[in-house]
């Protein structure tokens, strides 16, 4: 979307729906607008609308949030939208989670209930305004009925609606039930910007004093009476079976209640988790490792490297890239490798679950509450309505709880029990049992003229198709759209430019992380333009910005942060300075870090310069605080990240050895935001993706030395 903000009068009669709210008062619903053939579709059907804004009779606004909030300030800054046009106290509103229902909450962007890829703030930056400015339209119409007055000569001011000629003003709770009652609005005129009063300013987050004191509830503090604990053993490799289980031992533990085993699983009910924790240590345990058995990395590498020989699906052809490869005055080759990635959240998967005869209940923190649901439904056996899914906060995403694995398994667990279970995975059970990062094996190629300029780019990605499997219908022509984020549309221009991709799915499960398809591409397209530069023997942000005079918001980020990093400037030896740029989740962000290589080859990011144009910012703090969490999760995936197999098992187990940056490791980061007209961009997950790239250019600038695979190998560096 590219839209300017001043183009803001509405008409959308089609998407609107406005009536009583049970208790009284006014309740506004607003369709958000499915894209492409969803919207169409919906457009065609009955209206549904999917965000609503209610006014009760006392005044209290409450927003119910098809969103989650996973540390992303989400319940902050859509709130702000609302309270934008509805001329409120951000204060004041109430958040509410939304049950689980796609013709309701659909994400607009994504096509159901979902929050996920850095979308929320795009998706809901338009029409949650509509909606606070229909509720803002109705009140000053129903009070200027009232006083009968023209509406043009009210105005709506902190939650209540002014006469300015006569001094009379009325609170938005007494005219909420005559607003419902009154017909939709024709036309919509949505603020300019010129006259945002919160939208750009930073706003204290709204759920911050309840994770202080303590009453923010997450899926793990559910309770319900009568509920046990359980914990569980799945198949440590993947598509094993249970052989067989001796669980008299288990049994004896004072407080174990019940072993439950499924075809790849034992799970230990108990009256608390330490019991279900030591009832499963308890347990014999024999399992049938099946074709699996012996399988390690280097074997997955070792068959995406032979797939990788072979063309893929096409992505991307531009100009003839072959043939100015052949006549290039310098042609550079090179094989980048990223690795399989945990998500380590800090609240391990959990899901408590109560099924009866006539209905089922979930408590869970997830991204997907619709699926989840359906998840439900489809173990039980029960339809839709009678699956109620408690949604709570997420200590921790990162795409992870985009899955329902947990859940399913959790069902599965509590369905042959008469009382509500809570099922918690440990931590080595949820490192051992995640859904990884794909691992991904590239080959790029570049041609550059007698210059060093390049007249010729070719990059073929080898690996996973998440949404091959999690949205089917968007793999189309042997590709999908996520997977080649960040590379069939870098920010440079190339006249020739031939990108492919080669679906190659490995034998453990892969998933979203956060970043997804950029942590991968940026990376590899970022380091391979860094050696073309070094080819060249030209600086490395001069290099970009002579590729970059067709696109002028990327060169404004990288001369900010360059210049703000004080790019040039000596550094001691074995320090160097690495910079990325990257056109992501609607976003365009430029990278600068400054690492330390120590003699025996481990490295400290000691400074880290962003400096973004994410279109309109609602919320600096927030901004800010996602880049600054976005380099932290960076740096933990760029030098340490890795999930390795050995006989089939993956080897790593907790924070030990999966490791997290500490206090004390972490750098110095500044942030500088670019004013902005154009529409929102996303930032849950640019600051993670631009990260690694610029490290590694970093280490290259401080020993000399090329990292192509990731995660960083200090043992190669120690001798540089």
């Amino acid at each position: 979307m590219s839209a300017h903000l001043d183009d803001a009068t509405l008409s959308r009669r089609n998407f609107l729906s406005i009536g009583a709210a049970a208790g009284g008062g006014l309740l506004v619903g607003v369709s958000l607008g499915l894209a492409g053939p969803a919207r169409a579709a919906q457009a065609a059907a009955a209206f549904a609308p999917n965000a609503f804004v209610q006014i009760a009779p006392d005044g209290q606004v409450t927003v119910t949030m098809g969103y989650i909030e996973m540390g992303q300030g989400t319940y902050t800054s859509v709130p702000m939208l609302i309270a934008e046009e509805l001329e409120v106290e951000l204060a004041t509103i109430r958040v509410a989670h939304a049950p689980p229902d796609d013709k309701l909450y659909a994400n607009p962007l994504l096509g159901f209930q979902v929050t996920g890829g850095s979308t929320t703030i795009r998706a809901a930056f338009e029409p949650l305004r509509r909606a606070g400015a229909v509720a803002r339209t109705l009140l000053v119409q129903a009070a200027a009925q009232r006083w009968s007055v023209e509406p043009s000569a009210c105005r709506a001011e902190r939650g209540q609606v002014v006469h300015a000629a006569s001094g009379r003003r009325l609170g938005y709770g007494a005219l909420s039930a005559s607003a419902a009652k009154l017909p939709e609005p024709k036309d919509i005129v949505l603020k300019p910007a010129s006259a945002f009063r919160l939208i750009g300013t930073p706003a204290h987050r709204l759920d911050t004093p309840d994770k202080v004191n303590g009453k923010a509830r997450y899926g793990i503090d559910a309770q319900v009476p009568g509920m046990k604990i359980a914990t569980l053993a799945q198949s440590p490799v993947p598509g094993g079976r249970l052989r067989r289980v001796d669980e008299r031992a288990a049994l004896k533990v004072r407080g174990v209640r019940r072993i439950v085993k499924l075809d790849d699983c034992v799970a230990v009910v108990a009256d608390h988790m330490g019991a279900a924790k030591k009832g499963l240590a308890a347990l014999a345990i024999e399992w049938d490792d099946g074709p699996h058995a012996t399988l390690a990395t280097a074997d997955i590498v070792e068959s995406m490297r032979v797939a990788s020989l072979q063309p893929g699906a096409t992505v991307r052809h531009d100009g003839d890239a072959a043939a100015a490869l052949a006549g290039a005055a310098t042609r550079l080759e090179a094989v980048y490798e990223v690795p399989f990635l945990v998500h380590a959240a800090m609240e391990p998967l959990n899901c408590t679950v109560h099924v009866r005869p006539d209905g089922c209940d979930v408590w869970v923190g997830t991204q997907v509450l619709s699926r989840a649901q359906a998840a439900a439904a489809q173990v039980t056996g029960l339809p839709l309505d009678k699956v109620k899914v408690h949604n709570h906060l997420l200590g921790g995403g990162f795409g992870r709880r985009l899955e329902v694995d947990s859940i399913t398994r959790a069902v599965q667990i509590a369905k042959g029990l008469d009382h509500p279970v809570k099922v918690i995975w440990t931590r080595e059970e949820d490192t051992q049992h995640d859904m990884y990062r794909p691992y991904f094996f590239d080959r790029v190629a570049a041609g550059l003229d007698a210059q060093g300029r390049p007249v010729a780019w070719t990059h073929r990605l080898t690996g996973s198709s998440i949404l091959k499997r999690w949205a089917p219908p968007l793999y189309n022509n042997g590709f999908d759209p996520e997977t080649i984020d960040g590379a069939a549309q870098p920010p440079y221009a190339f006249k020739n430019i031939h990108v492919d991709y080669v679906n190659h799915e490995p034998p453990i499960p892969t998933a979203f992380w956060r970043g997804v398809a950029p942590t991968h591409n940026v990376f590899v397209v970022e380091s391979f333009i860094d050696e073309l530069a070094a080819a060249a023997k030209a600086d490395p942000v001069a290099y970009r910005l002579d590729l970059l005079q067709q696109n002028p918001r990327a060169k404004a980020v990288l001369e900010l942060a360059a210049q703000k990093a004080g790019w040039g400037r000596a550094m001691p030896a074995r320090h160097g300075r690495g910079v990325s740029l990257q056109f992501a989740f609607g976003t365009y962000l430029a990278t600068v870090a400054e690492v330390a290589v120590a003699a025996d080859g481990s490295v400290s990011v000691q400074r880290v310069v962003c400096a973004v144009d994410a279109g309109v910012i609602v919320n600096p703090d927030t901004v800010r605080a996602q880049l600054m969490g976005g380099v932290i999760f960076g740096i933990s995936g760029a030098l340490w990240g890795q999930a390795t197999l050995a006989n089939g098992r993956i080897e790593q187990s907790n924070f030990h050895d999966v490791r997290v940056v500490r206090m004390n490791e972490a750098p110095a980061i500044e942030v500088h935001l670019v004013a902005s007209g154009e529409m929102p961009g996303g930032m849950g997950e640019p600051g993670t993706s631009g990260l690694a790239p610029a490290v590694t250019n970093a280490i290259f600038a401080a020993t000399g030395r090329r990292l192509r695979k990731l995660p960083v190998d200090a043992a190669a560096l120690a001798s540089a």
